[in-house]
């Protein structure tokens, strides 16, 4: 999926959750969503947790 498509999906949503649930449930979608994206960056290998650490591993 392009990342306009991405971003036009997440729009969509995030506007849904404002629509129907509230602002509490736009912040739940808007924090899950970003837990699901970092989820999904270190499953794909482009997230290195290391770097949060301090600590230097080279």
């Amino acid at each position: 999926m392009k990342a306009t498509q991405l971003g036009l999906l997440t729009g969509l949503v995030l506007g849904l959750a404002v629509a129907f649930g509230g602002f509490g449930a736009f912040a739940a979608v808007a924090v899950l969503g970003a837990i699901g994206f970092l989820v999904g960056r270190f499953l794909d290998g482009k997230l290195d947790l290391s770097q949060l650490s301090g600590r230097d591993r080279g």
